[in-house]
């Protein structure tokens, strides 16, 4: 065995489980679970269709950088959704299919990261828990960046130190943030890039929630998108993970996409190759469908826009609550420890949240995760807004 999995965390939801044992909620109450990001609005029909419609292609092995109309598809999509001309998006060059982004993010550190130079990765704190682990188990050092209230929840460049710069060799950022909702800004941008460009260090943009936003005239800005505008023309040192699951309720279908930087990913295609992780051919058919129609994304902002407001509408007059810019999340302060909070409204209400400190770890003397919790506005909205007044409930014991 690698003796780096000795160094891996318990995952998430293996401590909410732990959290949880033992407890018997009131019988009385439907369970309403708010703590995995799993969307449940309905998957397009048109999906499914696509999908199968081309069954037959379980009969063939699907190659790793699927089909050139698959690649086409999305390199349009990045194009006109990030206002980057087509004819910089080769899709032989910049775009590689991949199953899901959870595989892509974990997978593309054990490409990079050479652990003979002791290499560090930096990442938000609180963060998707696939980049530490990624991280450790490349051999490579985690460094956490602080996101809390008073960085608007937003990693702080400035505050790393011109030593671990040197030593960087990936660095994770998520936007809009998971869990904040948080979007970074097109200067926060190129002063990464520039960092990159400084330090020799590649930036992995984790994009999946950019498609859920709350104003349809402000989308959130993709790191290609701000590489274009700087003139980076060939996106060099960046590269970008987009999925299905968030965009279009397709978590099951385990299609996303690489793109950026074609020298990195043309190394990044060469582990593939070994790794097996293609795409099979129905999958991509699917995707295909998805990827070329925006209607569907469209109502999805709408049904997320519509818990929103009457989520916090409810708890408005308990606790300070503000609609994040984009995401599914409400990132929750608590009055008590998170994890006394999560354990006392599952004990008392049956509604499942997720600690805060389970997506983080402490770091600089700071836990920003402490005293919040995570809670996934993905039920239906029903179910929603029981769960505010149920949390109501135990915000007014407190």
């Amino acid at each position: 065995m690698t003796p780096n999995l000795k160094n891996l965390h318990p995952y998430p939801f293996e401590k909410l489980a732990q959290l949880k044992q033992g407890i018997t909620p009131p019988a009385n109450k439907s369970p309403i679970v708010l703590s995995i990001g799993e969307p449940t609005h309905e998957t397009p029909a048109f999906i499914g269709e696509a999908l199968l419609k081309q069954l037959a292609g379980l009969s063939n092995y699907p190659t790793t950088k699927g089909i050139l109309e698959l690649r086409r598809v999305i390199s349009e999509w990045l194009g006109k959704r990030f206002q980057i001309p087509n004819e910089f998006i080769n899709p032989e060059a910049h775009v590689l299919p991949v199953s899901g982004t959870r595989e892509a993010l974990f997978s593309f550190a054990q490409c990079i990261i050479d652990p003979t130079t002791r290499p560090v990765v930096i990442m938000p704190n609180p963060f998707y828990q696939i980049y530490e682990g990624a991280a450790l188990l490349a051999g490579a050092e985690p460094y956490f960046l602080n996101t809390h209230k008073e960085t608007d929840y937003l990693p702080d460049f400035d505050a790393v130190p011109e030593a671990i710069w040197q030593r960087c060799q990936l660095i994770y950022i998520c936007s809009p943030g998971n869990p904040s909702g948080a979007v970074m800004s097109k200067s926060s941008h190129e002063k990464l890039i520039n960092l990159a460009e400084k330090y020799d260090f590649i930036i992995a943009s984790d994009e999946c929630y950019s498609e859920l936003y709350d104003d349809e005239t402000k989308p959130p800005l993709g790191l290609l998108q701000t590489a274009y505008s700087m003139g980076n023309l060939t996106f060099k040192r960046c590269v970008v993970f987009h999925s299905l699951s968030k965009r279009s309720n397709a978590p099951g279908l385990r299609s996303g996409f690489v793109a950026g930087d074609a020298d990195i990913l043309h190394q990044y295609f060469q582990y593939r190759t070994y790794q097996g992780c293609a795409m099979p051919l129905p999958t991509q058919h699917a995707s295909i469908k998805a990827w070329q129609d925006e209607q569907h994304v469209i109502e999805n902002r709408r049904l997320y826009r519509e818990k929103f407001a009457a989520f916090i509408a409810i708890l408005a007059d308990v606790c300070t609550l503000q609609k994040p810019p984009a995401g599914f999340y409400i990132w929750l302060t608590t009055p008590i420890a998170d994890t006394a909070f999560a354990q006392r409204l599952f004990a008392e209400e049956n509604v499942t949240v997720l600690p805060g400190s389970f997506l983080s770890r402490e770091f600089a003397g700071q836990n920003p995760g402490l005293n919040h919790v995570r809670i996934a506005l993905v039920a239906s909205l029903d179910d929603c807004i029981e769960a505010a007044h149920r949390i109501k409930n135990i915000l007014n014991t407190l």
